[in-house]
């Protein structure tokens, strides 16, 4: 299975690789920002694709990390599924 997620993810990783940096950098910040200061639903939506990605390049760098990467990585997961669904029930 690991290396059908690999084969499938060598174009995104690829298209990713040829965008201007600067262009991702906003791409997150904007998602961050709008998950920050934003509520409900949207501001949620925001965080979790924050959070997806982060897991997909975990899940992709794993093998090659050590005890710490791989905790630092569970701990930031945890932190922005944890404020999504803060978001998602605010207004209950």
């Amino acid at each position: 299975m690991r290396a059908a997620i690999e084969r499938w993810s060598a174009v995104p990783v690829v298209f990713l690789h040829r965008v201007p940096r600067w262009t991702l950098l906003v791409a997150v910040f904007a998602l961050l920002a709008a998950g920050m200061v934003g509520s409900g639903w949207v501001a949620a939506a925001g965080l979790l694709v924050l959070a997806a990605a982060l897991a997909w390049f975990a899940y992709l760098n794993w093998p090659a990390l050590d005890g710490g990467g791989r905790a630092l990585r569970v701990v930031a997961l945890v932190v922005l599924v944890g404020f999504a669904v803060g978001r998602a029930l605010e207004r209950f």
